[in-house]
């Protein structure tokens, strides 16, 4: 495939982007095709995305993905390499959140929420290594969240999701680096998308002695500062362009001051407790 030039990278990149219906995924699908960027959107049903083919015409690839099915997965990540030639950036962004408390949630609750957030990342991944590899590079990239640092009650399944994600991809980073293929963590704050809609929330069967910490916990949330999410695309494309993106990339402005204040807590705890720590090394 020919390389096209576009106005803010010199060179057009072609993008693999799941969970394109909404949210991040949406706006980062649309501002890619905008500058001129040729885009693999997938959803889980396509008339979700079938404006964007209606849109950017031959620049878009419209492809129905259910990443829960590593088969699919497979297919859908060959053929929008095959259509388009290459895969320079490769997004995982579908995901979702489960609403209960770590007693409320069923174990079948959170089998589902890993199977999306966490092994549906991974058949992307590693549908798509082979192929990046033998192309000579890639860049993978992740949406995680604040919330792979730092956790919120209520929400702890879907943050300890994150932290898995994190994991994964820190580990990755290190064993594809050889090949040339690059890998970033997004990692947004509160931002006003629909990813608190019912759409993508999932809720566990509640128990009455957690209504009240709930209630008051929701409170507090519909009260937080949310970012726009159609202000991020810039910072996007300035990770992707960049010679060496960082393995992690917060997403707006509330998240370094909330992991600072964890990560010095976390600290001083450790450090208080470091000569009981020594006294087991034996």
């Amino acid at each position: 495939m020919m390389a096209q030039h576009n106005g803010t990278s010199g060179v057009s990149k072609v993008w693999f982007i799941t969970g394109a219906s909404r949210g991040f995924g949406r706006v980062w699908a649309e501002a890619a095709l905008k500058r001129g960027d040729k885009v693999a959107a997938t959803a889980r049903t396509l008339a979700s995305i079938a404006h964007l083919k209606d849109e950017y015409g031959a620049n878009v690839l419209t492809l129905e993905l259910d990443v829960t099915r590593p088969d699919q997965v497979k297919t859908a990540v060959a053929q929008a390499h095959d259509h388009f030639g290459r895969l320079d950036i490769v997004l995982n962004n579908a995901g979702y959140s489960l609403v209960g408390t770590i007693e409320e949630a069923s174990a079948d609750d959170v089998r589902a929420l890993y199977d999306t957030n966490i092994f549906g990342a991974l058949s992307v991944i590693q549908a798509a290594l082979p192929l990046l590899r033998k192309q000579g590079g890639g860049h993978i990239l992740g949406t995680s969240s604040g919330l792979g640092h730092v956790t919120l009650p209520v929400i702890g399944y879907y943050c300890s999701s994150k932290w898995a994600f994190e994991a994964i991809h820190e580990s990755l980073a290190a064993e594809v680096k050889p090949f040339g293929i690059k890998v970033t963590i997004i990692e947004p704050g509160a931002y006003a998308t629909e990813f608190g809609s019912q759409e993508s929330l999932r809720f566990a069967a509640p128990l009455d002695i957690y209504e009240d910490f709930k209630t008051q916990f929701s409170g507090r949330l519909r009260t937080m500062e949310r970012g726009d999410p159609n202000a991020t695309p810039n910072a996007l494309f300035k990770i992707v362009d960049a010679e060496n993106p960082p393995l992690r990339f917060n997403l707006g402005s509330h998240n370094l001051p909330w992991v600072r204040a964890a990560y010095t807590e976390r600290l001083a705890t450790w450090e208080a407790w470091q000569s009981v720590s020594e006294s087991a090394q034996g």
